[in-house]
């Protein structure tokens, strides 16, 4: 039960923080943090990453209904059993809800973190964003590590 836990705090910081961000700013404001490196920045997205496939609603509706389905089975059958998987399933299952909760009740994704590295500008994301690859960053090394521990 801790790693729907985790889902679920993922979950609540990820709606508090858009929730702070559609109160505080305006579309396309952004607020310096760390010159030249970190901003907040408010933008929408219908779309994936990069919005690519934007205004895909009925796709996403699918895609992340599937996606809950197989990670929910995952957890259930072995995530329980290894605290690593576990964890990272927690981080998926959290970070696929935010975003999906996001296009069901606001017909879009707020994103805001923006981060420049050297002088590429990342593209603009947020902490369900977030959530899904540090779990799926924790699903590689899980599965890497099971696989060592196979041979």
């Amino acid at each position: 039960m801790i790693y729907y836990a985790l889902a679920v705090f993922v979950l609540l910081i990820d709606q508090l923080s858009k929730w702070l961000v559609i109160q505080n700013m305006q579309i396309g404001d952004s607020i310096t943090i760390i010159p030249g490196f970190f901003y907040l920045t408010s933008i929408r997205n219908t779309g994936a990453a990069w919005s690519i496939l934007e205004g895909q609603f009925f796709f996403f509706f699918i895609i992340t209904v599937v996606v809950l389905v197989v990670v929910i089975y995952y957890m259930q059958k072995y995530g329980r059993k290894h605290p690593l998987l576990g964890t990272s399933l927690g981080f998926i299952i959290g970070g696929t809800l935010g975003n999906f909760f996001d296009r069901m009740f606001r017909g879009e994704v707020v994103d805001f973190i923006h981060v420049y590295i050297v002088h590429y500008s990342f593209p603009v994301f947020n902490l369900a964003d977030s959530s899904l690859f540090i779990g799926v960053i924790l699903l590689i090394i899980y599965l890497f590590l099971d696989g060592k521990k196979e041979q």
